[in-house]
């Protein structure tokens, strides 16, 4: 009778972990990208979307 080959074993475990973690590295960073494809930061806003405390031209008060 043939004795089990461990290491065999052992290394398609290896690589069947690295595959696994590379599948959800990929998931993650897609789920990251905008619609238009670009990389957007949970924090980051669209360009015409005013920041809370930001002045815009509509609500700067007169100057006096």
């Amino acid at each position: 009778m043939a004795t089990p080959n461990y290491g065999y074993e052992k290394r398609q475990k290896e690589l069947a972990k690295k595959r696994k973690k590379e599948d959800k590295l990929k998931a993650k960073s897609e789920r990251k990208l905008g619609e238009n494809g670009e990389e957007l930061e949970p924090n980051d806003t669209p360009a015409d979307t005013p920041v809370a405390g930001e002045q815009t031209p509509s609500n700067v008060p007169p100057a006096v």
